[in-house]
Formats: structure tokens, sequence, C-alpha cells
């Protein structure tokens, strides 16, 4: 099932959650809404849930408008952050909650609903524990309950509200694997609300980026990381370095290095912001000459395969790290204190709007 969002706009007195936000989620994606505390993404989660009314604007399922529907009726499953299960019910409860309140001729029979729950528990890999209850088992086991309580309804739609949000690494690590691989067997259209960068770039097809209420970029992991719409996703999608400095007729002059800018060749003399990875940065023992900056080592980590370099801040940005291989590191031969030369292979400029 495909979900249209046309100009969504929803407040809470004098705060704007949503402004005017529109979306194409297609059927059997799971797409990650990603975005800082406070930015609308659970709002708009919970707008799809028919959990909140807009202000204005519409809901589509597969074309049908949707706004207005209740939740029970719109054949969506939602899986809370915090599980939501009912601590006095055993496991094998919990999972057919949904099937067993069913009205009349739609609730299944007792045989039907034992298997099913037996079948889901399994796909879960915990039909082991039917007979506990939610205290008896970890936070990732129970995270996984709560999700096949929400597949037993058999949902058109799956909702994830911050769903490892309570877990520790490891187990929100093994979890978001484990729910792609879930649904790469599934291909239920389903949206999870992250605030996790690495998470919704590893587990979704797509990724909605949203700051205050709007949508900064909608687009495939890949898009959202080698093209940056705006400063704000650059800055919000893993580590970067920032230069400041001035264009000019289609060149960048920042942080005394002058760098290629087609996309601003009708620019006078404005002001703009370079941003660079540090996987970007390339590291120089001695002057390679032209297009190099020198600087000097504050700090060495180097742990496992790769290392992160701490150098002295651009006077125009701020904070410069480098992250190179650490086998590179060896045969460079440098550490904190060297002074050592630096270059950006690949660099994004945007006019800067403060300017």
């Amino acid at each position: 099932m495909s979900i249209t969002i046309q100009n969504l706009t929803k407040r809470f007195g004098s705060f704007t959650a949503l402004d005017d936000v529109s979306l194409e989620l297609p059927s059997g994606e799971l797409t990650a809404l990603l975005g800082p505390s406070g930015s609308g993404k659970t709002t708009l989660l919970r707008i799809i849930a028919g959990m909140e009314l807009p202000d204005r604007g519409q809901v589509l399922f597969s074309g049908q408008d949707a706004t207005h529907v209740s939740p029970a009726e719109r054949g969506v499953g939602f899986v809370f952050q915090h599980y939501a299960l009912f601590r006095h019910m055993s496991i094998f409860d919990n999972v057919a909650f949904g099937l067993t309140v069913k009205k009349g001729r739609e609730r299944p029979g007792r045989a039907e609903i034992a298997e099913k729950v037996h079948r889901l528990l399994k796909m879960v890999q915990l039909d082991w524990c039917a007979d506990r209850y939610p205290h008896q088992l970890s936070g990732g086991q129970r995270q996984r309950i709560a999700l096949a309580r929400a597949l037993a309804v058999e949902p058109k739609v799956l909702l994830l509200d911050e769903p490892f949000g309570a877990l520790d690494t490891k187990v929100r690590t093994e979890l978001r694997r484990w729910l792609r691989r879930l649904h790469d067997e599934m291909h239920i259209t389903s949206v999870f609300v992250t605030h996790d960068q690495e998470e919704a770039m590893e587990v979704s097809d797509r990724v909605v980026v949203i700051s205050q209420g709007k949508v900064e970029q909608y687009g495939t992991p890949a898009d959202i990381y080698e093209t940056p719409a705006n400063p704000f996703v650059f800055q919000f999608i893993g580590h970067v370095n920032l230069f400041r400095g001035r264009v000019h007729k289609g060149w960048a002059e920042v942080g005394g290095v002058a760098l290629p800018s087609p996309e601003h060749d009708q620019v006078d003399d404005h002001p703009a912001v370079a941003y660079v990875r540090p996987h970007d940065v390339s590291i120089h023992r001695t002057d390679p000459g032209a297009g190099a900056v020198k600087t000097v080592i504050r700090h060495v980590h180097a742990i496992g395969p790769m290392a992160r370099i701490e150098l002295e801040p651009d006077p125009t940005g701020g904070p410069v790290e480098a992250h190179i291989p650490t086998r590179e590191l060896e045969e460079l031969k440098i550490g904190a204190g060297d002074t050592i030369w630096i270059s950006p292979r690949k660099a994004t400029v945007f006019l800067d709007a403060k300017g």
C-alpha cells in the first residue's frame, strides 16, 4: 500500500509541528523519518496512524483519502519505543490481543489464533517464550514481541516510533539488521521514526530528512549522503568539516584553497561555505604545492582499521578532522604536534545565507 501525504500542516498552540509537508511513500518500501528532536517526525507518523488529525492537508492510502478514518479502520500496525506490552499478560496473549478483540465474524477461532501466534513467535525467533511474561524478557526480546503483536492483525502499513531507542548500542545494531531482513521477507509498507543517522541509512530504502516541520530532503540513503540538498542535511548526516570563504564566477576561495564551483558560475563575489567529509581530506607529509593548506596535528585516535586525526581548527570555520586508514597513518609516520598539509578530494560549496 502506498502512502501519499498532501500539504500536511499541524500546529500545537503557537508551535508549528508540520508546515505544508508533502510526500509519496512507495508501496512495499521501508522509509525512515529522520530528524532532530522536535523536528515533527513523530507527529507525521501519528497522523499517518490516525492518532492525530492535521489542521490542513490529507493522508491517502493507495489513493484513497484516509485523513479522517479511525486508527482501527486504517489497517496499520504500530510499534512504540517502549514496547507498550501488557505486563499482566503472557507473551502468547500479548501477541494474540489484536486478534481476540476483533468483533463478530472478523475474530478468528481459537485454533486459528493459536496457529498464527506460534507462527509469528517463530518468525521473530521467540517461539520458546509463549508462556513467559514481558518482565522475564530482555529489552530486545520485548521489542520483537511488540513487532509480532503489530503484525498479528496483518496490517497494510507498519509504523514504528523510534523502535530501538530504549536499547543499548549492541542490541540496537542487531535488531535493526534483523528488521531489515524481516522487511525483505514480508515487503510490507513500513515507516519508522529515528534520530539516529546511521540507523536510518543502514535500514531504510528511502530517508525523509525533517527539520522544524519541513522536509529538507527525500531520497535513497545514497542520495542523501552523496548529494545533500542543503547545509542542514550535510551537517546532520555524518561528520563534516566546514570552511568559510567567497565564491566568484564558478570558483570558491575557502580555507585558503581555490575550489571549482561550476554550479555558482553566475555568482559575483558572494560569501560561501564549503563542506568536506573527513574521509575526503588528503594528508601530505610535505607540501604538495597548489591546493593544499598547512596545519598541525593536535591528536591522533587510531583504533582498528581507521584513524581519526584532529587538526588545528580552521580560522574561518572551526574544528577539522581527517579520517584515513591506519595503514596510511603508519606509512606517513605522523603524530600529534607534526606539521602536515591537507587538501580536499571532494568538496560541496553552498552560498552562505548569512552573507
